[in-house]
């Protein structure tokens, strides 16, 4: 067990930790020009990086699991309960588009990292498959392949460890770009351009406080923005867990069946379904309720504290400091095929980097990022089509484990 101030079943301190940590972050990007500039997110995570490494709190706990397992599934009807339904469709298809060609970048960088490296690092070629199906996917395509390869106990902790810490990195890096001269030279973002337009004009403030202006919120909307997410939160996962033992999935079953059940039996992609569906019967409802989009950016906040947590860098330094050389070769090269791919199909650069941020982090990682950034039109859109991700991460993970495995 890590020794650490406060110990991992210590669950009240470490929730106030994570919540206190939170909300400074917010204010702290509301009240000061240098924590705007590089966003409340980015103090959260990196924050909470000092405070793992420097063994105040501890990498794994679960209070941690918690925030995972309740916490996001909450903030993502809040935080879709007032976008344009007709603009996530339109959007979803351009996403798409991109997010495929992302997909190939990390297919590339695995490729290219693996031969680089594959004299250097025991199992690579179940290594690679690990990360290839989680760098398109997300956490539960890496367990899957973790288990078909059968990879030893210390080589998937050692990846994990890698794969934290990488792509909290990553993440910082995508949030920071968006800020850059020479990216917003050369790219359109006009979602970025929409946030700053909507906030200019008042002295004194900062993009964010000026963003998240004080309004009007009763109880009443307090209550029925938290009850109703909940509502679809319970409806959408049992809805999931029932179609996904429902459709057969596996190696044994078609691939028009593992489809069906990826498509199906995701209970995110479920939730984002029905929060739409809702939305487009009921417009009026989610059109009344305030405070839910407020809500909803504090809970994703709390995730931006927890996925800063488990990047250790002694244990990177300890145990296995080539496999992260090995994930940033794949991250460098899903970054340059995803930017040079955009550009020249005259993407936006939001779309880019949140194409690229489905891949390596997950659909929810790229909604948080959107959440954060403020570009609301892209928040349903990513979650949508960084799902797809689940589906396709396995197959691709699969297969370039097999061919791998004959060079070692």
């Amino acid at each position: 067990m890590e020794q650490t101030l406060i110990k991992a079943d210590d669950y009240v301190t470490l929730w106030g930790m994570i919540v206190v940590w939170a909300s400074a972050s917010i204010y702290l990007e509301q009240r000061y020009s240098w924590a705007a500039k590089i966003s409340g997110a980015i103090v959260a995570l990196i924050g909470a990086i000092i405070l793992s490494n420097t063994g105040i709190i501890p990498t794994e706990s679960p209070v941690y699991d918690a925030v995972w397992t309740f916490i996001i599934p909450l903030a993502i009807p809040l935080l879709l309960f007032h976008v344009n339904v007709k603009r996530i469709w339109q959007e979803s298809g351009r996403l798409l588009i991109i997010f495929l060609i992302s997909s190939i970048g990390t297919v590339a960088g695995v490729i290219i990292s693996f031969f680089l490296l594959k004299d250097h690092i025991p199992m690579l070629d179940k290594v690679g498959a690990m990360l290839s199906a989680s760098y398109i996917g997300g956490g539960v395509n890496f367990a899957a392949m973790a288990a078909k390869f059968e990879t030893p106990g210390e080589m998937v902790s050692s990846a994990v460890v890698a794969d934290n810490l990488m792509m909290a990195i990553y993440f910082v890096v995508l949030m920071m770009i968006p800020a850059m001269t020479f990216f917003r030279n050369r790219f359109k973002a006009p979602h970025v351009e929409k946030v700053e337009s909507g906030s200019v004009g008042e002295e004194g403030k900062t993009l964010a406080e000026s963003f998240w202006k004080r309004k009007d919120i009763s109880l009443k909307d307090i209550a029925l923005s938290v009850g109703t997410a909940f509502l679809l939160v319970i409806l959408s996962f049992k809805i999931a867990e029932f179609l996904d033992g429902f459709i057969p999935a596996g190696e044994d079953v078609s691939f028009f069946f593992n489809l069906l059940n990826g498509l199906f039996g995701d209970k995110y992609l479920m939730l984002t379904t029905l929060t739409f569906l809702a939305l487009a019967l009921l417009p009026r409802y989610f059109e009344s309720i305030n405070g839910s989009q407020e809500i909803g950016t504090f809970l994703i906040y709390l995730f931006f504290v927890v996925i800063g947590i488990p990047a250790s860098i002694p244990l990177i330094v300890q145990n296995a400091p080539l496999l992260l050389v090995f994930v940033f070769i794949i991250v460098v090269v899903n970054m340059l095929v995803s930017l040079t791919a955009g550009k020249l199909l005259k993407y936006d650069l939001e779309e880019i980097l949140l194409a690229s941020n489905a891949n390596v982090g997950g659909p929810t990682t790229a909604a948080a990022m959107a959440i954060a950034k403020g570009w609301k039109d892209l928040i349903g859109p990513i979650l949508v089509v960084g799902t797809l991700g689940y589906i396709i991460g396995n197959y691709i993970g699969t297969t370039l484990g097999l061919w791998f495995s004959g060079f070692m």
